[in-house]
């Protein structure tokens, strides 16, 4: 029996829920989720929540959700069913539900078409030498820090730079404004969570109508000088799909543009940092690694699951439907629990084992139409940065765990990670 099947039932355990979730926002349950994780899948394989919907919990059923066409995202038409529709109307919530994560068919499959895998085995092969020139010149960077101090922040110095880099790099954007766009990504990120402040979502609209800006002038700058470059062809293609519409192509190459660019550069960033955290606290496993280099892309994949860099993602349901035993009318919001999917020991046995050969057994990076465009470049990247650091610091350690955004539920960020040699 699947563990769809194999369920027991559900309880709205209303308080119990609400003091988990409260857990996993303190600086406890983020360096420490896996209790959590256990204690909501005790509850059932769908969960309700306090407010509405439901949160699923199993590697099934959450499988399920992002397979099946039975489940969109939540657009701006489901929006506008809501009872409260002006609770979706914060700026920084409507800019984000006009890309690509945020869309359905017949629009999603459009863009999706017209985009194509932008990170196909012909581009990352073409991105694989600046890659190794990017990591390569970050990591010189570091040992100059743990030259002159002793211990350098990986974060700072390396993780959250090298996607950046390579994503701007990739769209010609100019490396002068590299940091204006992880400062303005860091804040917006805000308006994705579930219990976002009122000075959050604030601050969220400032940094969405920074986004707005810069995007808006890097379109009307690169149509006015186009180059041999990504950005120059989406403009030549969407402005021959709206001929006489301008002002719709913009739309559709603003959103892919701010889309492509933002929403891989935390999520990557804390895959980077994990990935070389989990390389690196074992002299052992690092020793290990160095003599079986093969094993790198198994790492990898062990860092994603073990700690998702996304841990909710919402679906709501497109028709009646039933999910784990449990009826549900169209609209049901459901939110996926990706980290206690990936911990869910019907699935992954000793889930709380840190495992370099178990095969890989997540769904973080979705599946389904909504798959994660920019996978495949964050392989590429880790790949990279984890082979050079093995071979450049061999006895490289952190000194002591992650320093996270305790307020994120969402997507998750590590904002520190102490090194030396």
């Amino acid at each position: 029996m699947t563990a769809v099947g194999d369920i027991r039932g559900t309880t709205n355990h209303r308080r119990a829920v609400i003091s988990l979730l409260r857990q996993l926002r303190s600086p406890e349950g983020q360096a420490n989720p896996l209790p959590v994780w256990e204690k909501l899948r005790a509850l059932g394989d769908v969960v309700p929540s306090p407010w509405g919907g439901y949160f699923v919990t199993s590697f099934e059923a959450c499988s399920q959700v992002l397979r099946s066409r039975d489940w969109l995202v939540p657009d701006f038409a489901w929006q506008e069913r809501q009872p409260d529709p002006s609770r979706w109307q914060e700026l920084a919530t409507q800019e984000l539900t006009g890309t690509l994560s945020r869309i359905n068919p017949p629009s999603h499959t459009c863009q999706r078409r017209a985009l194509g895998n932008p990170f196909d085995r012909a581009t990352l092969e073409g991105l694989r030498p600046r890659i190794a020139t990017l990591a390569s010149s970050l990591l010189d960077d570091l040992e100059d820090r743990l030259r002159a101090d002793g211990e350098a922040d990986f974060v700072r110095t390396v993780a959250e730079l090298l996607p950046v880099r390579t994503v701007c790099e990739w769209l010609s954007i100019p490396e002068e404004h590299f940091p204006r766009i992880l400062h303005f990504t860091h804040r917006q990120a805000y308006a994705q969570e579930l219990f976002p402040s009122k000075d959050e979502l604030a601050e969220a609209g400032r940094a969405t109508l920074e986004m707005r800006e810069y995007f808006t002038e890097l379109i009307r700058d690169r149509r006015a000088r186009p180059g041999n470059d990504v950005l120059t062809g989406w403009i030549h293609h969407w402005d021959a799909q709206y001929p006489d519409d301008r002002a719709a192509a913009d739309r559709v190459i603003y959103h892919l543009t701010m889309f492509i660019t933002i929403a891989s550069l935390e999520t990557s960033a804390v895959l980077l940092t994990n990935a070389v955290r989990f390389a690196t606290e074992d002299p052992a496993r690092a020793q290990w690694l160095r003599a079986n280099p093969e094993h790198i892309e198994d790492l990898i994949e062990e860092a994603i699951r073990y700690d998702p860099p996304v841990w909710l993602n919402s679906h709501v349901a497109a028709d009646d439907i039933v999910l784990a035993g449990t009826p549900m009318p169209k609209d049901t919001t459901v939110h996926i629990l990706y980290g206690s999917a990936a911990h869910d020991p019907r699935r992954n046995p000793d889930p709380h084992v840190f495992d370099v050969l178990r095969g890989g057994g997540h769904i973080t990076f979705g599946s389904g139409a909504h798959y994660c465009l920019g996978a495949a470049l964050a392989r590429a990247e880790a790949r990279e940065l984890i082979a050079q650091v093995l071979e450049r610091f061999p006895t490289l350690r952190p000194t002591g765990p992650p320093s996270y955004d305790v307020s994120r539920l969402v997507f998750r960020r590590i904002t520190s990670l102490k090194v030396a040699t």
